[in-house]
């Protein structure tokens, strides 16, 4: 779900949250346009969970903010994320936190590992007996809770430049539930209205949904479709 980081939680953010929360979609927070004036990243996040009724959990550390905004401080891996004035964001530094963030970093990061033990168990214990916490454990304790809708993950990014954009596509891996997660779809057969079941497989026979028809003035109509099982060639047809 993105949010703007100066418009934080608009009416059609609740819109298409509450229509996730009906149908139990797993989702994670990209807090956007983190280099725009006026840009209130806190705000969005409280209002995550006084608008939105949910549990958010901060991964990272904006590096500045406005125009000053360079990239992240990831808190699980524990790294710097900086694309520096790079206009494309095609070019980024991964580097060992500098002395003047470890502060509040190591704050932080606590907090967030406080906020994900009360829900894994394996890591509270870990962190009550002062054990060293590693990224594997934080990665496992996240996917966990998110895919079972009890937190909601937060990163942040400028997208217009790219900053922040890798890292989001790495939690979406990460974090979201893969295709083999999830219970397969049932449907009817369009002609028997026989009720059958696709597994998320290239063997099993295709099936999938439009979401988006376009007209494009050189191309044509073009239908945007979301692929549920088998696999769809160049020149086959569809019923």
């Amino acid at each position: 779900v993105l949010l703007c980081g100066v418009g934080g939680v608009e009416p059609q953010s609740e819109t298409v949250w509450r229509q996730a929360d009906r149908y139990r979609v797993p989702r994670i927070v990209y807090i956007n346009k983190m280099d725009r004036v006026g840009v209130d990243p806190e705000r969005a996040i409280e209002q995550i969970k006084t608008r939105l009724g949910s549990k958010p959990i901060v991964i990272q550390i904006p590096l500045g903010r406005e125009e000053n905004f360079r990239g992240v401080i990831d808190l699980v891996e524990m790294k710097e994320i900086d694309w520096g004035v790079d206009l494309l964001g095609t070019n980024f530094e991964v580097r060992e936190i500098r002395e003047e963030y470890q502060a509040e970093v190591q704050e932080k990061r606590n907090e967030m590992i406080e906020n994900l033990s009360e829900t894994d168990d394996s890591l509270m214990e870990g962190y009550l007996e002062g054990k060293k916490i590693f990224p594997e454990q934080l990665k496992r304790a996240i996917r966990k809770g998110t895919i079972s809708l009890q937190l909601v993950p937060v990163l942040f990014g400028a997208s217009f430049r790219n900053k922040g954009v890798h890292p989001l596509l790495d939690a979406i891996v990460d974090y979201l539930p893969s295709p083999i997660d999830i219970p397969p779809v049932v449907g009817y057969h369009p002609r028997t209205l026989d009720v059958e079941t696709r597994h998320p497989s290239d063997d099993e026979p295709f099936s999938a949904l439009v979401f988006k028809v376009m007209n494009d003035p050189y191309v044509g109509t073009l239908a945007f479709f979301r692929v549920y099982s088998g696999k769809a060639k160049i020149g086959s047809l569809v019923y």
